[in-house]
């Protein structure tokens, strides 16, 4: 597995962005059609199916991690808020992993894709 972390400057409050990348409601705002919750268990609902996805890790206003439950390995994919200590800019990283480097550089197309909805989804 590829390991690879991309990063996005977001124009928005570290609150609302953290709102959009931990919580159902803002999750199915840009990164999929719906998103069911039960307990620690997310379930990602797109057009050609669905996925489940535990939240592993939660640090509020700054981190979530997922693991997709059909996933035998130890990758994640993990939304990270962080501050440029220059510019006092909000940064979007976004750590996912990949099986090759082809398939990194279409994930990675994707990514900026679905960052393009989430930063239309709160006015970014």
């Amino acid at each position: 597995m590829i390991k690879y972390s991309i990063e996005f400057p977001i124009k928005s409050s570290v609150k609302i962005l953290f709102n959009a990348v931990s919580t159902p409601t803002g999750l199915s705002e840009w990164f999929a059609n719906d998103v069911n919750w039960n307990g620690n268990t997310y379930t990602f609902i797109w057009d050609d199916g669905d996925q489940e996805a535990e939240l592993v890790k939660k640090i509020n206003n700054y981190l979530v991690r997922f693991k997709w439950l059909d996933s035998e390995d130890e990758s994640y994919f993990e939304f990270k808020i962080d501050i440029d200590s220059i510019t006092n800019d909000v940064i979007l990283i976004i750590t996912d992993f990949s099986e090759s480097e082809d398939e990194k550089e279409h994930e990675i197309n994707l990514w900026n894709t679905q960052v393009q909805a989430l930063m239309k989804s709160i006015g970014s």
